[in-house]
């Protein structure tokens, strides 16, 4: 199997290495998470992404590997208003340090400008790239203008048997004050 179907099990030294960017296509379907935020998912919609690492030299120690891992979709989901299905544009473009532990993640987390990774003999790449994407879905996402209106918006019934005249909500209170 060659390394570009094995994304999800990379040796990220050896893709720094090589230099060689690691373009590839996954359809929505195998992101488990993100696929359940969908609606009307269609089985050919996909990622179009790329990962390339890099070593950078660093202060009198090992060479750091890097990653850059760039993402772009178009995401089917609910639109709030309308409850239709909203393509959602989805970007990535982020750059990731890797580190040799989770405990010098940690400690460096606060100082470091970059987001850490850590270095693991086989990197699950498909696993960040699908946190990257769901991180970059609207928390409300909308169509700018629905194409259909919705049968009811919130407080409509309301509105629609609102007679014109303000009841004060003190006024039970002071019926019960009279009967005492």
């Amino acid at each position: 199997m060659s390394r570009s179907h094995q994304a999800n099990r990379l040796n990220m030294q050896g893709l720094a290495q090589d230099g060689v960017p690691l373009i590839e296509t996954t359809l929505l379907q195998n992101l488990e998470r993100l696929a359940q935020e969908t609606q009307g998912l269609q089985p050919d919609s996909a990622v179009q992404w790329q990962a390339r690492g890099e070593l950078r030299p660093h202060d009198g120690a090992d060479d750091e590997v890097w990653l850059h891992l760039q993402a772009k979709a178009l995401i089917p989901l609910t639109c709030q208003r309308c409850m239709g299905v909203v393509f959602t544009p989805a970007e990535v473009n982020q750059w990731y340090r890797f580190v040799a532990s989770e405990d010098i993640a940690m400690a460096e987390d606060d100082q470091s400008e970059e987001d850490l990774l850590v270095m693991t003999p086989q990197f699950d790449l498909l696993a960040v790239l699908e946190d990257e994407l769901l991180m970059a879905l609207p928390l409300v996402p909308m169509h700018d203008s629905c194409p259909v209106a919705s049968a009811l918006q919130a407080g409509e019934a309301d509105i629609a048997g609102d007679t014109g005249v303000k009841v004060n909500p003190f006024a039970v209170l002071a019926q019960l004050k009279k009967k005492n």
